[in-house]
């Protein structure tokens, strides 16, 4: 089973408008609500390549009611957490630039997080647990370290993308897989990063650090992926940019997918950066056609001696 979890989801409401005037009344030409959050990204993603996921978490509230009814109409289970907190609503203006604004986190009680780490317990071996988006002050370090723990003692295989100071607890304790941005990985070693062989650099360190998969994500410059054994560098694909929310999480639903299904490691890679690629060509998150097509035209370079 897939486990997905996302300790601050939200309600993504985005309104698209010809031009934004700030202090003036906006008129909006069309809206969208989404249930949102990185893993719960990750969830629906999974669900258009048929693979199931359980979608974990904190939620409380109307707009909690919200996420959790999406998610089942989609087909997706949830076993969710219910906190004394309305889940945020995050606010994203498209206009001709994008504008976003989003909700405080919510606060994370110690019993709440147990609750968590007592699902996670009956996680089973070669099970993954996918740890998406930002986590909240309130999450512990201890608690963390409990559950890679748990991970690690009962086989699960804990997939991590998040940022900041929880990125960087949790890549001292060796996920089996993380997807950083170029950005993310210098602030790993606090240096900036502006070339393809620094990213192959710094990325192989976390390779040598126990890491089995690496993906990170340049944008419009592409994807590079890291293992012990492959380096590979994808350049990017064409096409009209329209949202780059939850591109990345559809970069790492794919690579999972792919990976379930027992394809090769540049075969689920090269899916990656095509879904990542439909994300991003779309209004909402890739669907599965648009993703097949485009990973026909992912050019993959493969580098296995600079391992």
């Amino acid at each position: 089973m897939i486990y997905t979890c996302t300790m601050a989801p939200s309600v993504d409401y985005t309104t698209f408008l010809a031009s934004f005037q700030t202090g003036e009344l906006n008129r909006a030409n069309a809206v969208n609500y989404y249930p949102g959050g990185k893993g719960i990204n990750v969830s629906r993603v999974l669900q258009q390549f048929n693979i199931p996921s359980t979608a974990l978490g904190f939620v409380g509230g109307f707009t909690g009611e919200f996420i959790t009814q999406k998610l089942q109409e989609e087909g997706i289970q949830t076993d969710f957490i219910q906190t004394n907190e309305t889940t945020r609503i995050n606010v994203k203006v498209a206009a001709k630039s994008a504008t976003e604004l989003n909700g405080p986190a919510p606060r994370i009680s110690e019993k709440q997080q147990q609750e968590l780490l007592e699902r996670v317990q009956h996680f089973k071996t070669q099970d993954w647990l996918i740890l998406a988006g930002s986590i909240p002050s309130t999450i512990s370090t201890t608690f963390l370290e409990e559950m890679v723990k748990t991970c690690e003692q009962l086989g699960v295989r804990l997939a991590v993308d998040t940022s900041g100071q929880p990125l960087q607890q949790l890549m001292t304790m060796t996920p089996y897989f993380v997807k950083p941005n170029e950005h993310e990985l210098g602030e790993l070693f606090n240096t900036k990063i502006t070339t393809v062989d620094e990213v192959i650099y710094y990325g192989k360190q976390l390779v040598e650090k126990g890491i089995q998969h690496v993906i990170v994500s340049l944008g419009a410059k592409g994807a590079i992926y890291l293992s012990h054994d492959c380096i590979a560098v994808a350049d990017p694909l064409q096409g009209e940019v329209m949202n780059t929310v939850g591109a990345g999480d559809s970069m790492v639903a794919a690579f999972i997918a792919q990976m379930t299904a027992e394809a090769s490691k540049v075969d689920a890679f090269r899916y990656a950066v095509a879904a990542g690629s439909a994300t991003a060509f779309s209004n909402d998150l890739c669907d599965r056609q648009l993703v097949e097509k485009l990973a026909q035209d992912v050019c993959v370079n493969i580098y296995t001696d600079r391992m």
